[in-house]
């Protein structure tokens, strides 16, 4: 019966990292905004704008992470969560009411405060219902979920697309599942840990960072976040750009990307239950360089889709895993541990951006290739520097 209990609160917190998978819609919005919208500038300015769209989005990790650690300590996790739902509600109406370059920057923004606060919240959120040797297991689940979400994103639109004739009615069924979401949450009764108020100010997160493991997790956040979302937005223009395929047809890119992202989020929430997270997440990450580093040169279709697919499959537990690490290091300070990994995400805004000018500056997707492989070579590097437990 405890157990059924225990599913019971465990099942709406996971439909969370659902709502929080939405912010990868960046990939599609940023092909079709610079498509759609950056048409009258010139060339070599298109593709710096349109990575503004997640640039826009992942700003808001740097500058909302750690106040909504510290406002989560005052009104609790559970709340804090549902207060993200209303932003990402409010969020997903704005490119219906206007299709500017601006309005989406500013829908993004929105986006990016909502998901922000979502997870800094979720995450701890789940330790509440998951406890002892299960948590980074069901992190990773929780990335599965998320995950599912990305790779929905571009049928969802397509679905759009066709039933109501433009991609932009995903925003509203986004809204809907956000609703729906926080009805059952609010329906669910999780209890929550009591926290020492007074102890958590900017200072006091930001010192944690004295911590030597504890620093080089939080850049492994940066790093992976911005990877993950490098590729998203460079799969589409690298397609075009060496196979010659057109926008519909390089839209699978993301889509294989997200696919494999998926199933190997699948298949790390049992082996990571079994196995050391320290060296799964070293061998993966070993591949994924690898991957990249071919990636620089490939141009046959066949062979990108199939790399977009491994990097993928590598990368989708890196996340949880260094996330769960910092957890493990201080679960003293797990609200405060959260908010400073969370900022990490930044890191989203980060990589795309020196993608986009690497990229006009070379003339080619050579350079968003190499900015993402720069950041993945990093995280080979903490791989194996990084020791928790």
């Amino acid at each position: 019966m405890n157990d059924k209990m225990q599913v019971s609160k465990v099942l709406p917190v996971l439909f969370g990292f659902f709502v929080m998978g939405f912010c990868d819609v960046v990939g599609i919005t940023s092909a079709h905004v610079k498509e759609d919208l950056l048409g009258a500038y010139s060339p070599e300015f298109r593709d710096t704008l349109s990575n503004m769209i997640p640039v826009a989005l992942f700003s808001m990790f740097l500058l909302f992470s750690i106040p909504t650690g510290i406002l989560m300590n005052r009104i609790g996790r559970k709340k804090t969560v549902i207060l993200s739902n209303v932003i990402t509600i409010v969020a997903m109406f704005i490119p219906l009411i206007e299709y500017t370059f601006f309005m989406s920057l500013v829908a993004f923004a929105l986006l990016g405060v909502a998901n922000t606060i979502l997870q800094v919240s979720l995450n701890p959120l789940l330790t509440n219902v998951v406890k002892g040797d299960r948590l980074t297991s069901s992190l990773t689940a929780g990335q599965f979920v998320k995950a599912i979400s990305s790779f929905s994103a571009p049928f969802i639109a397509a679905f759009a697309a066709m039933q109501f004739g433009n991609w932009q009615y995903i925003f509203p069924i986004y809204a809907v599942i956000t609703l729906l979401s926080t009805i059952w949450l609010m329906a669910t009764t999780i209890e929550e840990e009591p926290v020492a108020i007074s102890a958590t100010s900017f200072g006091s997160v930001f010192a944690i960072l004295k911590d030597r493991t504890i620093l080089l997790l939080f850049l492994g956040i940066l790093f992976v976040v911005g990877v993950d979302v490098g590729v998203n937005t460079a799969a589409t223009k690298i397609l075009m750009e060496r196979a010659g395929l057109d926008s519909i047809q390089a839209g699978y890119g993301p889509s294989v990307y997200f696919a494999l992202r998926t199933l190997g989020a699948f298949l790390g929430a049992f082996l990571l239950a079994k196995f050391s997270s320290s060296r799964f997440y070293q061998v993966n990450i070993v591949i994924a360089v690898a991957a990249l580093g071919v990636l620089i040169f490939a141009g046959d279709k066949f062979l990108i889709f199939g790399l977009y697919g491994v990097i993928g499959f590598t990368i989708a537990n890196v996340f949880p895993i260094i996330f769960g690490m910092a957890i493990q290091k201080r679960p003293d300070k797990a609200n405060e541990i959260s908010g400073l990994m969370i900022t990490g995400v930044f890191g989203g805004a980060v990589l795309p951006f020196f993608m986009g000018i690497t990229s006009d500056l070379i003339g080619s997707q050579v350079g968003s290739v190499l900015v993402i492989l720069a950041g993945a070579l990093y995280l080979l590097y903490a791989a194996f520097a990084i020791k928790v437990g």
